[in-house]
């Protein structure tokens, strides 16, 4: 991957943009590529925390497990995004697994340098600091949401979510960009694939949802929040 290409990814990251050149060259300088096949595993949870990602393309599912082995997908990441986002400026752990969905180039820098360089940026840090702050708002509205609404709801809600994070609106409904299991999404919200199943499969009667040729879901967002409130 060419010193260009890497240059104008990282530019377009939320923590770097506003940086000039001159200001992104120190972390294009010490930033790799890494080719990874689908369902390749990017880290572990609990491997040592010591590289930090940025996707060039592809997608990458972050997800944590307990000691029975049951999964919670924490989030799908597209191109643009960076992760994790956690373990700066202290000796850790990664905290969930990263896994492969799409064949994906990730950038990668280690973090030691990247904590070097952003002590000498102060205003990158301020930036990271507020990324870090939108996704702890993100998880407190999620648990939130497990405790003041029924799992219908829940379902509801996580579609919505979904429209904002991994999809593109097209006309007056929104293309989900990644195809979605049922079981990729009871293990978003902690339920039962029957009962996710059961639910798309009323919303689609009520055509709040459908499916192109393709298999992407299509999701009319307004028609949702109406069902809602």
């Amino acid at each position: 991957m060419k010193t260009e290409e890497i240059m104008k990814r990282l530019a377009a990251v939320p923590i770097f943009k506003e940086l000039t050149e001159g200001e992104l060259t120190p972390f294009v300088k010490i930033a790799q590529t890494r080719i990874y096949k689908q369902k390749m595993y990017v880290f572990m949870q609990d491997d040592r925390l010591d590289r930090v990602f940025f996707i060039h393309s592809g997608r990458v599912k972050i997800y944590k497990t307990d000691f029975s082995g049951k999964e919670q997908i924490v989030s799908v990441l597209e191109p643009g995004e960076m992760f994790p986002h956690a373990g700066f400026f202290r000796q850790g752990s990664y905290p969930a697994h990263a896994e492969i969905l799409e064949d994906a180039v990730l950038i990668v820098i280690p973090i030691d340098q990247f904590e070097e360089i952003l002590i000498t940026y102060p205003e990158l840090c301020i930036k990271l600091f507020k990324v870090l702050g939108e996704k702890i708002v993100d998880l407190q509205k999620r648990l939130e949401e497990q405790i003041l609404h029924n799992t219908y709801e829940q379902i509801i809600l996580l579609l919505i979510r979904l429209c904002k994070s991994n999809a593109e609106q097209t006309g007056t409904q929104f293309k989900l960009t990644a195809h979605f299991t049922n079981r990729e999404l009871a293990n978003m919200i902690g339920t039962s694939r029957e009962t996710v199943s059961r639910t798309i499969n009323h919303l689609k009667k009520k055509e709040y949802v459908s499916q192109d040729e393709a298999g992407f879901y299509l999701i009319d967002k307004e028609a949702l929040k109406q069902e809602l409130f």
